[in-house]
Order: C-alpha cells, then sequence, then structure tokens
C-alpha cells in the first residue's frame, strides 16, 4: 500500500534502505558478502514510512541508504537526516550512503553512474567496520 515500506529482506547486522533498481542491487550485494542485512524498499517517499525505517535501524544499528539520484540533495539526505534525529542514540556507526554521482552524465555512461553491486558493497564494508 501506498506509505508503507516493505521489508524485502529480514536481517539483524544493518538496515540498508533503498528504492527503485536499487533495492534489488543492494541485496545482491549483502547477499554477496554474506551479512544478515535488513533489506527495505522505501516504496513512497511521500509520504515516507519512517516508522518501519527507525524501527529496522533501531534494532541494528547500522544503516546504509542506497539511491540512484545525485548524493547532494538527493531523497537519501533527507532519509538519513530522518534516521540521525530519530535514532541517534541506537547507532553503533555513521550512516553510510550511496548514491549516483554529483555530476550530470550522459546516457551513454548510465551504469556507470548508478551505484553498482561493487559499491554497495564497499559501502556495506565500510559501515560493518566503523564503531
Amino acid at each position: 500500500p501506498i506509505s508503507k515500506a516493505q521489508v524485502v529482506r529480514a536481517g539483524n547486522d544493518v538496515t540498508i534502505i533503498a528504492y527503485g533498481t536499487m533495492v534489488h542491487v543492494a541485496e545482491a550485494a549483502a547477499r554477496s558478502l554474506g551479512l544478515d542485512a535488513e533489506v527495505i524498499d522505501v516504496r513512497t517517499i511521500v509520504p515516507l514510512d519512517a516508522q518501519t525505517l527507525c524501527e529496522s535501524v533501531q534494532r541494528t544499528g547500522r544503516c546504509l541508504i542506497v539511491h540512484e539520484a545525485t548524493r547532494f540533495a538527493g531523497f537519501g539526505a533527507e532519509i538519513s537526516a530522518t534516521i540521525q534525529e530519530q535514532c541517534f542514540w541506537q547507532l553503533q556507526a555513521p550512516i553510510g550512503r550511496v548514491a549516483g554521482w554529483d555530476t550530470p552524465y550522459p546516457h551513454a555512461f548510465e551504469w556507470e553512474y548508478f551505484p553498482g553491486q561493487k559499491r554497495v558493497a564497499m559501502a556495506l564494508e565500510a559501515v560493518m567496520s566503523a564503531s
């Protein structure tokens, strides 16, 4: 339903928040690292189901946000702010973000622009090793 995020994969090590194609990329990256990651598909950004996101982050203590838009002023920044405001005391590591590059891109280089499984896996490793 509209306004309700979906837990695509339950887990306990880290919460990965994504939407669109990046849900599948994030899930593949977590699987490749053998992480017990909870993957959440935001599904709608307005209204944002902050309750589902925050309940997960409060339980796992770690969060990675993945989206295709630019990092600067992308919607992931709003999700990050929401998590920071509501889950600060439960966070065991800084919130990680993987996003598109902060540049315009020609469509011929579309797949170099979008976050791929390798970039997401590198960010997951960083979030998991931070303390």
